[in-house]
């Protein structure tokens, strides 16, 4: 297994350069909403026009180098945040919660839906940022998180389908996924707005 890196670190709306990339328009007030998914060499196989009847063959690595894409978005400024990181723990998790907070302005306050993992409970290996609040969603309901529709759309369009050689290819293709996305406002909007996540002034 070769060296791995630190984290790759992106906000959106940027170039698709590696390293610390800085949003322009902060996350607001509104409830944002963050995950992580697992981008590997194994990859994912995803729908494809073909022929009724026909069995389109489809590319399949059996390799097991990974990454993990640390990803955050505000639906109402169709915003994001993300990091690349080699693993998920605590440690990656307080990496990626300095990268919002970053991304937040200073009279404005986090609100970030979350799963119930391990490494997203506050406590002496987690130390969350003064501007962010976690919201835990309730358990076995993974649909609640409008993230999850984000790593869908980028799993069926952009990684899905292709073998990568190296991790360095990997990070590669996690970080113009996100890129890409965080240029589609109105895809993020779509895929990540819910009527129930508002919040009432």
């Amino acid at each position: 297994m070769q060296d791995r890196p630190g984290p790759n670190s992106l906000a959106g709306p940027a170039s698709t350069q590696h390293g610390a990339l800085h949003v322009k328009t902060p996350l607001t007030a509104e409830p944002s909403c963050k995950d992580e998914a697992r981008v590997g060499q194994q990859g994912t196989l995803s729908y494809v026009w073909a022929p009724i009847g026909s069995r389109p063959a489809q590319v399949r690595d059996c390799r097991h180098e990974s990454a993990y894409l640390f990803g955050a978005i505000c639906p109402a400024r169709a915003v994001g945040a993300a990091i690349v990181m080699p693993w998920v723990g605590s440690e990656a998790m307080a990496l990626h919660l300095a990268e919002i907070s970053k991304q937040v302005s200073a009279s404005a306050h986090a609100l970030l839906v979350c799963d119930g993992a391990g490494w997203h409970q506050p406590g002496v290996r987690l130390t969350v940022p003064d501007n962010i609040t976690l919201l835990r969603l309730p358990p076995y309901a993974p649909e609640l998180n409008p993230i999850e529709n984000v790593w869908e759309y980028l799993r069926g369009n952009a990684l899905s389908m292709t073998v990568w050689e190296s991790y360095t290819a990997i990070v590669d293709a996690c970080c113009d996924a996100w890129t890409g996305l965080m240029k589609d406002a109105e895809r993020i909007a779509s895929l990540t707005t819910r009527d129930w996540a508002q919040v009432k002034t």
